[in-house]
């Protein structure tokens, strides 16, 4: 990262979320709830282990009209930017 606020894919993000080590549903529901306290267009930071969290949050942002700007993984781990809508 080259600031606190901007990961590697060079997009800035509001609020980060570390949902490593847990696994399905737990990711999905926190960053439903963290999305929920932010405002329209802020950006939600989430990094998650859980191998299937690429596949849930690309669902979960089709389905509640938020937008997921970035889908990462490196070393098992995964990294997604997500705008609240």
């Amino acid at each position: 990262m080259t600031d606190d606020n901007k990961p590697a894919s060079g997009h800035t993000f509001d609020v980060e979320l570390d949902v490593r080590q847990l696994a399905c549903p737990l990711p999905i529901l926190r960053a439903k709830k963290s999305l929920s306290s932010m405002d329209s267009g802020q950006v939600l930071r989430i990094l998650a282990t859980d191998k299937d969290a690429p596949k849930d949050f690309e669902v979960f942002c089709r389905q509640t009209g938020n937008e997921l700007l970035s889908s990462n993984e490196q070393d098992g781990e995964y990294s997604f930017l997500i705008r609240r809508r």
